[in-house]
């Protein structure tokens, strides 16, 4: 049975750091592409940062320059480093990923608190 396990998340205050880290178990396939998002009370949820195994990522504007997603697929981990956070990061993040199976996958998500 194919899991993702999301953690890192947590309380900081703005301008802090957080890493989030996607631990994907139980599939025999590769990872093809894998994404972040994000889901604020009363909102969608929203794309925030992509990447291929092509090493092509993709990022939602508000988060430009400010978060780094990076993907190792020999331990088949996908991250999300974010830095100079902002209460408006507030959100419960979710770790997708796509396998070469053709089959994607999110996890249970990890609550992420900005707030001084």
């Amino acid at each position: 049975q194919v899991q993702l396990m999301e953690s890192g998340g947590g309380l900081v205050q703005p301008g802090g750091s957080l890493r989030l880290s996607c631990a994907a178990s139980g599939s025999i396939f590769s990872i093809a592409a894998a994404g972040w998002y994000r889901q604020a009370p009363g909102k969608e949820r929203e794309l925030v940062a992509g990447i291929t195994t092509g090493g092509s990522t993709n990022y939602e504007d508000s988060v430009k320059g400010r978060f780094t997603i990076s993907a190792d697929n020999a331990k088949k981990m996908v991250y999300l480093q974010m830095n100079n956070l902002k209460p408006e990061d507030t959100a419960v993040y979710y770790c997708n990923v796509l396998f070469s199976s053709r089959r994607t996958y999110w996890g249970q998500g990890t609550q992420v608190t900005v707030s001084s």
